[in-house]
């Protein structure tokens, strides 16, 4: 039920962003998901992709710094209270959200939350116990 996640670290500067998107499209590879958090001098890019293997290798290949994370997605419905439904339940378990983020699906109906938790196996529990969807990554990577 994990999915995996490539984390990219860049420095903060124009074009470096361009880079990695080129070298991902000449590759054929389909970004799914991702997440660009930075500071004054350095970026750290998060993606989902459709070949996380052939992504890895050519980024890696071009020079960047990759690393593979675990990380879980979860549908909800796209709705208020939705998120904090979520939220609310890892709270009460005392599992901690590292970061996350999320995209609308193109129905509408639901949104994909990708999340980073302190305690992954156990959060994965606490979603199955309460009928949470877990999107496994081969779904994820093809949707």
């Amino acid at each position: 039920m994990k999915v995996d996640q490539l984390s990219i670290f860049l420095e903060n500067r124009a074009g470096r962003l361009a880079e990695v998107t080129r070298i991902l499209s000449e590759a054929g590879v389909n970004i799914r998901a991702l997440s660009l958090a930075d500071t004054s001098d350095f970026g750290i890019l998060r993606l989902i992709v459709s070949d996380f293997e052939k992504a890895k290798t050519k980024l890696k290949e071009a020079g960047f710094t990759v690393g593979r994370t675990s990380v879980v997605a979860v549908e909800v419905n796209d709705q208020p209270g939705g998120l904090h439904t979520i939220l609310s339940m890892l709270q009460e378990a005392g599992i901690n959200v590292e970061y996350m983020y999320a995209f609308v699906q193109q129905s509408g109906d639901s949104a994909v939350l990708i999340f980073r938790f302190d305690r992954t196996d156990q959060g994965i529990e606490l979603l199955k116990k309460n009928n949470i969807n877990i999107i496994p990554g081969d779904k994820l990577y093809t949707m």
